[in-house]
C-alpha cells in the first residue's frame, strides 16, 4: 500500500485531506498545537520552524508527501527548499498546496496552468517562491495544486460568516470581484484521484463557473436560512477584477470537476 505524508495534518485542508486518504493509503500525517492527536500513532508531532523534515521523512518513507502547512512563512520557505532537496535524492513525489494569488497581480482575467506567476501580496509571493523550487524538480516529482477560495461546513470562512450574521455585524462582500470557489471535500476527492493516477504538473482546482463575492455569499446565507443578513459592500475599483483560477491544459475528468453550485450545497449541508 502506498504510504503518504500529510505536513499540517491537523489543519482544516489537512485533514479533509487525512479523512479522505487514510481508508485507501497508509497515511501519515504531522500536527503542531492539536494534542487530541498525541494517540494517534499515524499523528507526528511537528514543528516546521524547529524540527527536521528529514528525519521525519526518513522515519516514515513516504512515496508522496502533501504539504498542507500553515505558519511563518520564511520557515515554510526553508522547510519546502529542505524537501525539495531530500526528495531529489529520493523517489518522493511532493503535491504543493497553493493558491490563486498567485497571480493577484493580474486582474483583468482569469488565470490557467501555465500562465505567468505575479502578485502583489505577501501572501501571493510567498507561494510564488515555493512554486518556483518545485519547478526545477523534474515534473513527474512534483503537483502545484491551486485553489481559489475554500468553503466547507467546518471551513474557517463559513465560521467567520456565521459569527457576523449570528452577532447581526455587517460582512463585509466585495461586489467587483470575479471568484471561483471550491469545496474542501470535493478538493479532497480531486487530490485522491491525482494520487491514484500518477498525475503530476500544475492543476487548478476550483469551480468551472465564474461569480462576483457577494453574490456568492449572498447565496450561502439563503441556503443557511439566515434573514436580512447585513453587508458591507466594498469596492477596489470602477470596474470587475479577477481572482479565479481556471483549467485549461490539465483538466480532471467530469466527475471531479465543480460548479459554484456544488461549493454551496457542499459547505451548507441539509
Amino acid at each position: 500500500m502506498k504510504r503518504i505524508l500529510i505536513l499540517g495534518g491537523s489543519g482544516f485542508l489537512g485533514s479533509t485531506l487525512y479523512r479522505e486518504l487514510h481508508p485507501y493509503y497508509d497515511t501519515y500525517a504531522t500536527y503542531f498545537t492539536n494534542g487530541s492527536m498525541a494517540g494517534n500513532q499515524h499523528f507526528y508531532s511537528f514543528n516546521h520552524e524547529t524540527d527536521d523534515v528529514e528525519s521525519l521523512i526518513r522515519e516514515i518513507k513516504p512515496a508522496c508527501i502533501i504539504s498542507a502547512v500553515k505558519g511563518d512563512f520564511e520557515s515554510q520557505v526553508a522547510l519546502h527548499r529542505e524537501i525539495t532537496t531530500v526528495i531529489a535524492k529520493r523517489d518522493i513525489r511532493i503535491i504543493f498546496l497553493s493558491s490563486a494569488n498567485v497571480f493577484d497581480a493580474f486582474s483583468n482575467f482569469p488565470s490557467y496552468e501555465y500562465d505567468k506567476t505575479l502578485s502583489e501580496s505577501v501572501y501571493g509571493k510567498f507561494k510564488i517562491k515555493i512554486e518556483n523550487m518545485l519547478l526545477r524538480l523534474p515534473v513527474w516529482q512534483y503537483v502545484i495544486a491551486r485553489m481559489p477560495m475554500v468553503f466547507g461546513p467546518n471551513s474557517p470562512r463559513l465560521q467567520e460568516l456565521k459569527y457576523f450574521l449570528e452577532h447581526k455585524e455587517a460582512y463585509e462582500v466585495f461586489p467587483d470581484l470575479v471568484m471561483n470557489a471550491t469545496a474542501a471535500d470535493i478538493f479532497a476527492r480531486q487530490i485522491h484521484y491525482i494520487i491514484n493516477r500518477h498525475l503530476s504538473g500544475i492543476y487548478h482546482l476550483g469551480s468551472r463557473d465564474l461569480i462576483h463575492h457577494d453574490e456568492f455569499i449572498r447565496n450561502i446565507t439563503e441556503e443557511l436560512g439566515y434573514e436580512r443578513p447585513l453587508f458591507k459592500k466594498v469596492y477596489t475599483r470602477n470596474t470587475d477584477r479577477f481572482l479565479a483560477v481556471l483549467p485549461k491544459d490539465n483538466k480532471l475528468p467530469k466527475q471531479y470537476q465543480l460548479q459554484v453550485e456544488d461549493v454551496v450545497k457542499s459547505t451548507v449541508l441539509r
